[in-house]
């Protein structure tokens, strides 16, 4: 299984026009859950109301969940496992961006 991060990851699902893939992810609650799905299907609002944010602002992409007949948005932060057009990925980890410089005066005591 190859190791690719996540921007490589929505690149090869961008470029899938349409095919089917499967991914794992960390949902809101805390669950791992692998999801069937395809881009390319447009939702239609029943109300005819436009969506009220953009989701790549917000690293989100819609598509349609094969299982559940569905529209669902894909979340790429908590994204973990990729397959697409026959080859398997694993997400590499996000590396944290927090650091703690030496001069601080950050201390760490038991409680």
């Amino acid at each position: 299984m190859q190791t690719i991060n996540r921007n490589k990851a929505k690149e090869l699902i961008k470029e899938s026009k349409g095919l089917i893939f499967s991914a794992t992810f960390t949902k809101k609650d805390g669950v791992n859950r692998l999801i069937q799905a395809r881009t390319g299907k447009k939702y239609k609002s029943k109300t005819g109301k436009k969506q009220a944010y953009k989701p790549e602002e917000y690293n989100l992409i819609p598509l349609y969940d094969m299982k559940k007949k569905a529209f669902r948005t894909l979340n790429f932060n908590t994204l973990l496992t990729l397959s697409i057009n026959k080859k398997k990925y694993l997400i590499e980890e996000k590396k944290s961006s927090f650091k703690i410089s030496k001069k601080s005066n950050f201390k760490i005591s038991k409680i």
